[in-house]
């Protein structure tokens, strides 16, 4: 047998194996526990996985769990504990008893069956805009209500729904130093900003316009300690040197954003690989370790 023939063979082995291999949201998405390991973050936001993750209690003193059939409130213990404290803060606002959380992520972490692109490390948070007036919602309950948008139907600003109350809340979550960044509809940010000072650019500069966050923020924690092999995301350089970001960069998510938004899409443009794409190969190693402890 010559070498060509040889070598093609080996390609098609390669190709069927590679076909062959399960998916990691496959993989995750069957735990309904933690591993057993010491907590840490392992990868990146968006191509990670979790070990030693903690789960949210459904009912807290100042908060719920909501949709609680997806098994994604898990996540690291900072990311525990900031929720709480977060929500003893919403928990003193006028019609909050605390705070409505949704997604954080899997038992172990990993790339979801459906969803989210990132909350594969266990350090990121939906928190719904509904204002938690009642604590003690049933679990169907908790499937079947729905949170509020805080923003016009032409995403250029705040609608009756936002409160001072939703401002105060951004607000102590991006005071909070083990936040990165809270991501949020472009119009809550530029109703933030027209009132923002001078002293609020550091909190404020955290608070970052992300289109399908109306009915929801995002916060994002920064690394814990002793998560070595957690990967910070880069910082937003026009953040960095414009301070609290209200100027022209926050005013092209009612502009020029919305103007691409109405382009066609371009049917001949390659599909890009996304997180249910991946396999075992393309997170950390130390993943492996996370699906096989326990």
């Amino acid at each position: 047998m010559n070498r060509a023939v040889v070598a093609f063979i080996s390609i098609l082995i390669a190709v069927s194996t590679a076909e062959a291999e399960p998916r990691a949201h496959e993989l995750f998405g069957k735990f309904r526990e933690a591993s057993d390991q010491s907590a840490a973050s392992i990868g990146s936001y968006a191509k990670g996985c979790g070990a030693g993750f903690v789960e949210l209690p459904e009912t807290g003193a100042t908060w719920q769990a909501m949709r609680l059939s997806r098994n994604r409130n898990w996540g690291h213990p900072a990311t525990i504990a900031f929720i709480e404290r977060l929500s003893q803060t919403a928990a003193k606002q006028p019609g909050w008893k605390g705070l409505y959380v949704g997604d954080i992520g899997q038992p172990r972490g990993g790339p979801m069956t459906s969803g989210h692109i990132s909350h594969q490390i266990g350090l990121d948070i939906d928190i719904w805009m509904l204002p938690a007036g009642r604590l003690n919602l049933t679990r169907s309950e908790r499937e079947e209500i729905s949170s509020i948008s805080v923003r016009t139907g032409d995403q250029k600003s705040v609608n009756d729904n936002w409160s001072k109350s939703h401002a105060k809340i951004l607000k102590a979550a991006a005071s909070d130093p083990a936040v990165d960044r809270i991501f949020v509809a472009a119009a809550a940010k530029i109703e933030m900003c027209k009132s923002a000072r001078k002293r609020d650019e550091k909190w404020l500069r955290k608070i970052r316009p992300l289109y399908g966050h109306n009915t929801h923020f995002h916060v994002r924690m920064k690394c814990p300690e002793n998560s070595v092999h957690c990967r910070p995301q880069r910082p937003s350089i026009d953040y960095i040197s414009n301070g609290d970001g209200c100027d022209e960069t926050l005013r092209w998510w009612v502009t020029g954003y919305l103007e691409e938004l109405k382009k066609p899409k371009d049917p001949d443009k390659p599909k890009q690989r996304g997180p249910r794409d991946y396999t075992m190969q393309d997170l950390p190693g130390q993943c492996a370790g996370v699906l096989q402890s326990g």
